[in-house]
Parts: C-alpha cells; structure tokens; sequence
C-alpha cells in the first residue's frame, strides 16, 4: 500500500512536527544530562558532539538527496527519522551511548532535505515558497510548545517519563511513515530509475562551494552568510545549555525563553521583515538585521543577569531577519536559472557552519575555562536566586566570550554587506552545472534547467 491519500504537502508537515516536537521534549533533560555526563568539559563537549553531527549531515545531504531521487522519497523519509530518533531511548540506558549516537545518527539526520524534495515532487513552482514555508513554520510550532512541556513533564513526573513520551512520539511518526505517508515519485517513473548512475557532482556536498569566487557579488553574499551564520550556528548548539549551567535558568524558564524566542521570530520574520522590505530596501533590511545580531551578541556576552538574557532575546528575533533578506535579495537579483545555483551555494555555506560553529564555539568556552566545578544546584521558581553563587564559579570578567567572538564576527560580516550592490544580476559560470542537472532531472518534476537541483537542505532554524 502506498499510504493514505494522494501525497501533499500535509504528510510532510506531520512528519516534521511529530520528529522535532520528540526532540523538542527532551531539550531540558537533555541539558541535566550532558552536564552530569561530562562535568568537567561540558560545553567542549556539547560543541564536539553538535559538530561532528552537523559536519556528517553536511557531507551526506546531497548523496541522500541523489539517491532519493532515484530509490524514492518514501523509504528514505523512514530512513531519516528512525536513524534521527535511534538516540532518543538511550538518554536514561546509557549516557555515554546517547551522546554518541547523536554523532554518528549526522550521517541520517537529514531529514529536511527529503522532506523538501518530497515537497517539490507535488508541487508546483509557484507554490514551493509557501509549502516550504508551511513546513519551516510547522517546525518552528513544534519547539515553540515542546520544550515548555518536556520540561513541565520532568519536574511533576521525572525525565523518565519524558524519555518514554518522547520515544512514544518518534515511533508514531515512523509508524506514519509507514502507513499514511505515500510515495511522491510516480511508480512509473522509479522502476527506471532503479539503474540511474549517480554521479559525484551530485553527491558531493562541496560542489556548489566551488563556485563561490567565479563572481564578485556572490562572493561577497557567500562570506556575508559565511560570517554572520557561524556564530549563530554555535549560539543554538550552546546557548540554552549556556542558560542553564551558568546563568543560573531554570528548566521551566530555558523553555519559556525558547518559546518568546520563536514567537518572537515568526512576527519579525513575516510582519517586520515585510515591512521593512517595503520601506528602507532589501541590503538596508540585511545591515539592519546584522546590526542586531551584533547587539545581540555582545550583550548575550557582557550580561550577567537573568533579565538581560530576556531583553536580548528579544534583540536576536530581530536579528532573524537577516537570512530571509538574503535569500530575498538573491531571488530578486540572479537571472532565472541561476536560482538554484546561488541559492544552493548560501545552503552548502550554512550547512557547513552548522558544523563548524558548534565546535568553534565549545573549544572557546574551553580555552576561557566557562565550566562548572559541581554539579547544578536545587533549582528555584524564579531561576534567579542562584545566579549569583553561579557566577562565583567563574573567574573571567566576560561570562560569554564565544558570544563576543561571534559578535566581532558579525561585525567583519556587516563590513562585507557594505559593498553588495542594491540592484544587480548575478552572473555564475554554471553550464557544466546546468548540463548536469538536465540529463540527471526526471520528467515528473517540469522546471527550468537551473532549478533541476534546487537546494534541498534549506534552513532549519526559526
């Protein structure tokens, strides 16, 4: 049977919130549990794991996307989900094996990147921005109202029940896979596919990377993405364990801030951002959420205090602002069939600091001895009351110099972002791309030569 219905863009979304809403459940059980798990280099720790994870899935994206293309959409979504939530279980069996895991499951951890050619199998041109749009959203929603929940479950009931809630949750999202999810390749089109060679180009997750330098604009929006994604890729590896252990958070309040924060985010990155796009023009839109994110940083790395980690959250759901208005700016200024050429080289650079930025960001917290000699406190109501025999535990004046690092970084980013023109046409030497994307395309998916391969591993973050 190949599932209920017609495939749509519906089957895609339960699948995307059943998987992260599991992950989001575990998000404050799973910071007591990396501390206890490594006392001594917690956040060197967290960075490696999140790094070696995010490295891996940069590397396998494009051949899980290639093979997709040719086996099916179906199979490969169940492959995704079970190897991304083989590690949830072993949380309470065996630490050391949980975290482990989580490194190696990289390699699967992709699922994004099927679900967004599932997308594109059953839709139409016109309609991919807002189906992928429906899916981010419905990722967002999903850690909007998980981590609250998880953590509301582990303290009236203990993290056990949370591990098994979780566990409960991922083997539903398989289970519907399995039963209600139909394949999106036509059954016609994948038996002839079966002996499709799969060539290099299309498994090799630095090609479109090569093609940075062969255009001055590009070059400059790839180093601006470059710049200001890296600290903000090892900011969501660290940051709420950062909350946790050193600023003294409760459970209940990391996911409360998670919460505000993506709320906060969905407004700025529709309201705001399409206001601000209609006023002040797409480069000011890009400088102006780069400013914030600079702000952001900074004050996330001089502050000492609960409430200045509130006041500058909401200073980073402005700052979100700023990969929309890139994205934007490279539709509305590349040729027709160059979209998914330039769009595919700003996802490769973005998947590439997925895993860079974690490690960066650990090996600084190491280097400048943020870490916990003891393990956490009893926690109280407010989160607040503890802060201050937290920071006794630290001797450096800056709680957070990863964050002011990424702040110098963003600074050199808006730098860059100066010299990118309003209004040009992005010119990449790509026929060899565009001829190897035409005789590997398949007949069901009609669109023009250059978007044969559009990005499939698109943004995961709110």
């Amino acid at each position: 049977p190949q599932g209920i219905g017609s495939p749509s863009v519906y089957h895609a979304v339960i699948v995307i919130f059943l998987e992260f809403f599991a992950w989001g459940l575990l998000t404050a059980p799973t910071l007591g549990v990396l501390h206890e798990t490594f006392p001594k280099h917690t956040f060197l720790m967290n960075g490696l794991i999140q790094g070696v994870k995010g490295l891996l899935s940069f590397l396998s994206a494009p051949l899980i996307g290639a093979l997709s293309d040719v086996w099916g959409r179906k199979s490969f979504l169940l492959l995704t989900v079970f190897f991304t939530c083989a590690p949830i279980p072993l949380m309470k069996i065996s630490p050391w094996w949980y975290f482990a895991v989580i490194s190696v499951s990289g390699v699967f951890a992709v699922t994004f990147s099927v679900v967004f050619a599932y997308v594109a199998d059953i839709t139409q041109e016109h309609e991919r921005s807002m189906a992928y749009g429906l899916v981010s959203a419905t990722f967002a929603a999903s850690l909007v109202t998980s981590p609250a929940i998880g953590a509301y479950l582990g303290r009236v009931y203990g993290d056990s029940l949370v591990v098994v809630l979780a566990t409960a949750i991922a083997l539903l999202d398989i289970c519907f896979i399995l039963v209600a999810v139909p394949e999106s390749l036509p059954e016609k089109m994948r038996p002839a596919s079966w002996g499709a060679p799969i060539s290099w180009e299309q498994a090799d997750p630095f090609a479109s990377l090569k093609k940075v330098g062969q255009d001055s604009i590009v070059l400059l929006i790839c180093i601006t993405v470059f710049l200001s994604y890296l600290p903000e890729a090892g900011q969501y590896s660290s940051f709420f364990l950062y909350l946790r252990q050193i600023m003294g958070f409760s459970s209940e309040s990391v996911a409360a801030f998670i919460a505000v924060l993506g709320i906060l985010s969905i407004i700025a990155q529709t309201i705001v951002l399409s206001l601000l796009m209609r006023s002040i023009g797409n480069k000011n839109t890009i400088l102006l959420g780069l400013g914030f994110q600079i702000l952001q940083l900074a004050w996330y790395g001089f502050g000492s205090e609960p409430w200045m980690m509130w006041a500058a959250g909401a200073v980073a759901a402005m700052s979100s602002i700023t990969f929309p208005a890139v994205s934007a700016l490279v539709s509305r200024t590349a040729d027709a069939d160059q979209q998914g050429v330039v769009q595919g080289m700003i996802t490769g650079i973005r998947g590439l600091c997925n895993g860079l930025g974690p490690a960066l960001y650990g090996f600084i917290f190491y280097i400048f001895h943020v870490e916990l000699n003891e393990l956490p406190m009893p926690e109280s109501s407010s989160g607040g009351s503890v802060v201050a025999q937290y920071h006794l535990q630290q001797n450096s004046i800056i709680p957070g110099p990863p964050f002011l690092f990424g702040a110098c970084s963003v600074l050199l980013a808006l730098l860059v972002a100066l010299f990118i023109p309003e209004h040009t046409n992005l010119n990449v030497r790509s026929s060899n791309w565009k001829k190897h994307c035409g005789s590997h395309g398949h007949p069901h998916s009609p669109q023009a030569p250059g978007e044969a391969k559009e990005p499939l591993l698109q943004d995961t973050n709110v």
